[in-house]
């Protein structure tokens, strides 16, 4: 992998096909843990939110993210915790 797609993923070892499948994984996981009912593009969004929500929440928590596994597990995380703050947020 060229330095370019490293940069512009932010996560080494996990390609372009592949954030996207982690994307649609987490997306899923994430609906039926927080009981939502959404699309298939709706999942892969929110999947795909959550993986930078992760590595974030990952990076404070110094917690290393790379790899197809540890890159799905952030983004499990962080799409709950977005489907939990919208939910909070339009809740209001």
């Amino acid at each position: 992998m060229d330095q370019h797609t490293v940069a512009f993923l932010n996560q080494p070892g996990v390609g372009f096909f592949s954030l996207i499948i982690i994307g649609i994984i987490a997306g899923w996981v994430a609906e039926r843990v927080t009981a939502s009912n959404h699309g298939l593009l709706t999942n892969l969004l929110v999947g795909v939110a959550g993986a930078f929500i992760g590595d974030k929440l990952a990076s404070v928590l110094n917690v290393p993210v790379f790899g197809f596994f540890r890159t799905l597990i952030a983004a499990i995380v962080g799409a709950i915790v977005l489907l939990w703050v919208w939910r909070a947020v339009r809740g209001r």
